[in-house]
């Protein structure tokens, strides 16, 4: 422009001409017609009709580069002074002075150029340079590459897209990244959304045609006009709210030439379509995002396989299988009865047998319930399964062997008294049964959000809310498959697969967090009469339910059988407690702090209002036969509460006052 500005004010002094048409308006009243422009059939007065502005006379010329290429014209309007028509000589300066400015405005073009590309090279440069300072986060390394091709590139919208399963032929999206320009954007702090965002547009993200397109040929798309091009799905577009115009996409490539997703820059901010320059530089910085995508994947698989190790390794130096003692001895034993043990008695003392006690007690459950006969259950192979599951619980305070008997007894009981035996399946009752003895494997005596704040290797492994369910179940899962364990090994392949699932299911039910994401539904279904035995997945959240039921079942206990779980549970969160003090340098919430002992009956009546009185009087609604356990949640509740009368006579009635600190204990809980 410069260079153009300096050409035009040379050639007006060379010329003795006007200044140029935009310039001209205010000195129009100088001009007498000498030659009329008008006579020349080449001559539109289009333009001096919409400005107002008489052309009289007018020289125009081409610009040549040094290779003689025409690169633009240069044209000298209404000669002065009065208005005479420009001469041969004028014709001849004006022809010898062009080669000149075409000299200036090739190089200053050049120069140009040569500074854009000097960008787009710096701009890679701080691309590799951003791949070198963060591997390890998928977020941030797409963020900042996203954020350079849109400065550079200077589009209203940035996104990439990655595949579900690079190796299935069927392009599926499983998340997908956006960077909105600041100019389009109110607020550029949140102009970044990942697919963990839900809205219409990131719903067209996920679903676009054209990225399925481009993943599934490997080839680029760009498109000028979006609303002319087939392959633009237009209603998706109107939905969304972001009006697409003009559209180029690429495919991103890991070091192994396979696709893992894709890139799209939409509507430039000039309004002008993406032309093929914008297009080469786009497929370059793609190149480096697929590098940083693949080397975060890479770094992340060998973080999580470094945490399955050190989880496999301490599992291995924490357990083993039984001996063969042991299996001899209780295949040899004599099982007493069901009316000997008392183990069909909802009320049923949990501190009654011992631990070899309660393996035969196991062994009886099973029998009792016809799943040896019914599934072709081994013996030998149920004898050494019980002590190898015996054997991997920790020897913490509570979450140990003897409470996931007592969670397996308190179901045989409420599946044998209410009757729930006739309306269960076989393979449902079984893996009820299974799940209750293996859903505490392994604990460690800390809750999910210890995993958490501690970066356990177990939390690095799961990366989940429901952190120790899923290692309980994978710990359940390698027991069965150790040599001599697998007591579903006559099932047929489809109860086997069945089983299988329903064992999960029932062992991630103990998770909390689930409890309360599944109970207003089912709490409705009984409420309104609605629940149906024939219906899937009315069936899944009852055996939910009756899960936690179990797993809670402590408090429907007898009073003192009911008070010493309480306290053998509440001396395991201290515990963890003394380490988030000591280990994570935190101060532990209520229901952790041994600093706060004195509130434990205050945190048991918000523990059984909030929680367990709710589930028990709506498994009543729906089995009156289980009113008894109802009844001792009661008994138990007016216990806690005469000791907290005691304890704080002046706030006894003010349980209020705490709720929003035991809402928030509750959530550390699981």
């Amino acid at each position: 422009i410069t260079v153009l500005t300096w050409a035009v004010k040379s050639l007006l002094v060379l010329l003795n001409s006007v200044k140029p048409l935009s310039y001209i308006l205010p000195c129009m009243s100088y001009y007498d017609m000498v030659w009329n422009i008008m006579q020349d059939r080449r001559f539109n007065d289009e333009i001096d009709k919409l400005t107002g502005y008489k052309t009289k006379s007018l020289l125009c010329m081409p610009i040549r580069n040094s290779d003689g290429e025409i690169i633009g014209v240069a044209q000298a309007i209404n000669k002065t002074p009065g208005g005479a028509p420009f001469s041969d000589d004028d014709e001849k300066v004006m022809q010898m002075y062009l080669p000149f400015c075409g000299i200036a405005i090739s190089n200053a073009q050049l120069f140009a150029a040569s500074r854009k590309e000097y960008d787009r090279s710096r701009a890679l440069l701080e691309v590799v340079n951003d791949l070198f300072e963060e591997q390890t986060d998928l977020e941030k390394i797409v963020k900042k590459i996203m954020h350079r091709a849109q400065t550079l590139l200077k589009c209203e919208r940035c996104s990439v897209l990655l595949l579900e399963d690079i190796e299935s032929p069927v392009v599926k999206f499983t998340k997908s990244f956006e960077l909105l320009s600041p100019k389009c954007s109110a607020d550029t702090d949140n102009s970044f959304k990942d697919s963990v965002e839900k809205s219409s547009y990131s719903d067209w993200l996920i679903n676009n045609s054209i990225a399925e397109l481009v993943a599934s040929t490997g080839l680029p798309v760009n498109i000028s006009d979006a609303y002319q091009d087939p392959r633009f799905d237009a209603e998706a577009d109107q939905i969304s709210g972001f009006h697409i115009r003009s559209v180029l996409c690429v495919p991103i490539w890991n070091s192994t030439h396979q696709i893992i997703g894709v890139a799209q820059v939409l509507n430039r901010l000039d309004g002008k379509s993406f032309d093929d320059a914008d297009q080469r530089l786009f497929e370059a910085f793609v190149i480096f995002c697929g590098l940083g995508i693949n080397n975060t994947i890479m770094y992340d698989q060998v973080k999580k396989s470094w945490a399955k190790q050190s989880v496999a390794l301490d599992v291995l130096s924490y357990h083993a299988t039984c001996s063969k003692a042991e299996v001899d001895k209780f295949k040899a034993a004599n099982i007493p009865l069901v009316s000997e043990l008392g183990i069909d008695d909802i009320h049923f003392d949990d501190f009654s047998l011992d631990v070899d006690a309660m393996i035969t007690a196991a062994l009886r459950m099973f029998m009792e319930l016809g799943m040896v006969q019914k599934f072709k259950i081994d013996y030998e192979t149920l004898c050494r399964w019980l002590l190898t599951v015996r054997k991997n619980y920790r020897m913490v305070l509570y979450h140990n062997w003897r409470h996931a008997f007592n969670v397996c007894q308190l179901m045989f009981a409420m599946l044998t008294t209410a009757g729930f035996q006739e309306i269960l399946t076989e393979i449902e009752i079984l893996a009820l049964i299974v799940g209750c003895l293996c859903h505490d494997l392994d604990h460690r005596g800390t809750n999910n959000a210890f995993q958490a704040k501690s970066g356990s290797a177990l939390a690095q492994l799961y990366g989940t809310s429901a952190t120790l369910e899923h290692h309980h179940f994978n710990h359940a899962v390698m027991i069965l498959q150790s040599e001599g364990h697998n007591i579903f090994a006559n099932l047929s392949s489809k109860d086997y697969s069945d089983l299988m699932q329903l064992l999960k299911q029932s062992i991630l039910a103990t998770d909390l967090t689930l409890y309360f994401e599944r109970r207003t539904e089912f709490f409705e279904l009984v409420s309104k009469g609605g629940y149906d035995w024939n219906i899937k997945n009315h069936r899944e959240v009852f055996r939910s339910m009756l899960m936690t039921a179990c797993d809670l079942g402590a408090v429907t206990k007898p009073w003192e059988i009911s008070r010493q779980a309480a306290e053998l549970v509440t001396s395991e969160f201290f515990e963890q407690g003394d380490r988030e003090r000591s280990e994570l340098k935190l101060t532990p919430s209520a229901i952790f702090d041994r600093n706060r002992k004195h509130e434990l009956p205050r945190l048991q009546l918000e523990w059984i209002d909030s929680i367990c009185m709710p589930l028990y009087e709506c498994l009543v609604k729906l089995n009156v036969k289980l009113k008894p356990m109802l009844d001792s949640v009661a008994v138990n509740r007016g216990k806690w509460e005469e000791l907290h009368q005691k304890r704080l006579p002046s706030q006894a009635a003010s349980l209020s006052s705490f709720s929003s600190s035991f809402t928030t204990s509750l959530k550390d809980i699981n």
